[in-house]
């Protein structure tokens, strides 16, 4: 992957030159720095990450709707997590009502 030094987007390879999708900035390639770009070829795919659940065991809820449309539910139990590299948090909910799991960062 190589991302353009004018947006920060990804970019795509047209033949020997990379192309910013964004703002169209043109990159030569070079193959030398290519060959050191890490490739998902190898790697295993372990499926989606386990995501934690909101406690139902806790009592604690918040007035938080629920977002299923035949849930009229306005109580959660939720959790907050702090997000990887710390920069906020994201809360995880459960509807009372209906079980339904949702997220909000």
């Amino acid at each position: 992957m190589k991302f353009c030094d004018g947006c920060g987007s990804m970019m795509h390879t047209e033949g020997d030159i990379w192309v910013c999708r964004s703002c169209e900035n043109e990159e030569s390639r070079n193959s030398k720095a290519e060959a050191a770009m890490e490739t998902r070829d190898g790697q295993r795919d372990d499926g989606a990450p386990a995501v934690a659940d909101a406690t139902q065991s806790s009592d604690e809820t918040m007035q938080e709707p629920c977002p299923t449309e035949d849930c009229d539910s306005d109580r959660a139990y939720y959790e907050i997590l702090p997000k990887p590299g710390g920069s906020y948090e994201v809360r995880l909910f459960t509807c009372v009502e209906c079980g339904h799991k949702w997220r909000e960062s």
